[in-house]
């Protein structure tokens, strides 16, 4: 076999490799581990476009582990769903990587620097084996590797709050581990089987049974746990305050989206619509909590001083936007909720990087302390509000434009009063994204030092802000170039697999 036919293992295999040579590395010298690091990445990242390619041109690829095909091997399966969100989180962790450098020198411990790189690794085989992965028990096993990473991540400063975060995440994590196992089993006991394709075919027969019902309710609340999908999100406004800056911009904009997808799979691809609009009905009810997601999220967000959970409680927020193209359940709804994966991921990937550079250059993330920061960090309050007009939906950004299709999704449904919670949620959204344009551009300028003679950063750390900036208005403009994978990819979700 060519090594073009090994792409999907070995975007598996390459990061554990690649783990074990930064360890090696970093016992030498851990100057070391960065070029090692985001080599990987930067190789993943090209296998998983070569891949979305090759979905693109042949239709889903399945790679049969040691030839075995199911049920006796485990398969993995990409196809325009998985192959979309495989090429988002390695744009994604690629571009956290590279503006990680300088931001992980500053904010975690020397003797733990070679530990984060080696994290990261398993963190990024974890969500890529979550996403491949035709086998509901390996998603579980891959969901547990990039949990324990993250967990460690978290913690990875000597502040007593990061530990207190990372425990209080280990805490939830946990009990959504034992909720997804559970229903993992229950789905074993209906249909004997835990390949995914199959599970498809053989539930319809027992959909009446109390089984499979347990199934989804404890599968739904586990994955709800880990999106911190309202009200279940506790967990997530201090991980992403606590954390260093690198790491939060990591969970924010890679292991969330997983999560999300592994719901969205559960959902349309194991149950599919059969269920979950007719025996089960439940996408009335999923609507309605991310209705209130939307509203509370922005309400909690506009509450907060800190520039950082300021946007934590935002993406409560925004995954309330993603949920509702799930309630809502209509090719149109979810081809906006794809596009706002995507969208949420770039813009808010730019404001976590943005809060972490305003940390590295004026040592604060609290908002009152930054009044007229725009004077002496420019480019940054720029990316800011150019990913924050993302955020709230104006044209002709992405944020708007995944706004629109979940709206007219909605009218499609019937849902008319819903929809107008999605521009009450905008409006809120303005709220909060104004009070830090206001603070910086308009707030008594304070800060010692002059931006003409003091630089503002490093390159590394303003490169991929502006980079996922500009894409969130290029996307938007460009809108049919993300569509055109993201209808396939919502077209196989309302078939199944």
């Amino acid at each position: 076999m060519s090594i073009m036919e090994q792409l999907p293992v070995l975007l598996i295999i390459g990061p554990i490799i690649a783990a074990l040579i930064i360890l090696a590395a970093g016992w030498h010298d851990r100057r070391l581990c960065y070029p090692v690091m985001l080599l990987s990445i930067t190789g993943q990242f090209i296998a998983s476009l070569v891949l979305l390619l090759q979905v693109i041109q042949d239709g889903t690829i399945r790679y049969y582990l040691g030839g075995w095909a199911p049920p006796l091997g485990i398969e993995l399966v990409i196809d325009s769903f998985s192959g979309f969100i495989l090429s988002t989180i390695m744009l994604l962790a690629l571009l956290a990587i590279v503006y990680a450098r300088r931001s992980v020198e500053a904010e975690v411990p020397a003797e733990k620097i070679v530990s984060f790189y080696v994290l990261v690794q398993l963190l990024i085989i974890g969500l890529v084996g979550m996403t491949i992965t035709g086998d509901v028990f390996n998603l579980y096993v891959f969901l547990e590797i990039s949990s324990i990473a993250t967990y460690t991540l978290i913690a990875g400063t000597r502040s007593p709050r990061s530990y207190v975060a990372g425990f209080n995440y280990l805490i939830m994590g946990s009990i959504a581990a034992g909720f997804i196992l559970l229903g993992i089993g229950y789905l074993y006991v209906a249909t004997g089987t835990l390949n995914m394709a199959e599970i498809a075919m053989l539930l319809p027969a027992s959909y009446e049974l109390s089984t499979v019902h347990a199934a989804f309710l404890f599968l739904m609340i586990g994955f709800s746990i880990k999106a911190a999908f309202f009200p279940l999100h506790l967990w997530l406004p201090d991980a992403y305050t606590e954390s260093p800056s690198a790491v939060t911009v990591i969970i924010s904009t890679v292991m969330a989206k997983v999560s999300v997808y592994a719901m969205i799979r559960i959902l349309f691809t194991i149950f599919t619509t059969a269920y979950i609009i007719e025996s089960f009905p439940v996408t009335e009810f999923i609507l309605l909590i991310a209705t209130i997601a939307i509203v509370a999220g922005a309400i909690l967000a506009i509450a907060q001083n800190d520039l950082k959970r300021m946007l934590a409680y935002s993406s409560i927020s925004q995954i309330g936007y993603i949920m509702f193209a799930v309630g809502v359940a209509n090719q149109i709804a979810l081809e906006g909720g794809l596009l706002h994966i995507l969208g949420h991921a770039m813009m808010k990937g730019c404001l976590f990087m943005v809060a972490g550079l305003i940390i590295y250059r004026m040592g604060t993330s609290n908002m009152l302390e930054l009044r007229g920061v725009a004077g002496t960090m420019p480019i940054s309050c720029a990316a800011f509000a150019l990913a924050g007009a993302s955020m709230i939906g104006i044209p002709p950004t992405i944020g708007f434009m995944s706004k629109y299709y979940l709206v007219l999704g909605a009218f499609e449904a019937g849902y008319w009063l819903y929809a107008a919670v999605l521009l009450i949620g905008s409006l809120l959204a303005a709220g909060y994204i104004w009070r830090f344009i206001e603070i910086a551009y308009f707030g008594d300028h304070h800060h010692k030092g002059d931006q003409t003679t003091t630089p503002e950063g490093p390159i590394s750390m303003i490169a991929p802000m502006v980079c996922l900036a500009l894409l969130c208005l290029i996307l938007g403009i460009f809108v049919e170039m993300p569509m055109e994978i993201i209808g396939p990819a919502a077209m196989i979700l309302l078939g199944g697999i």
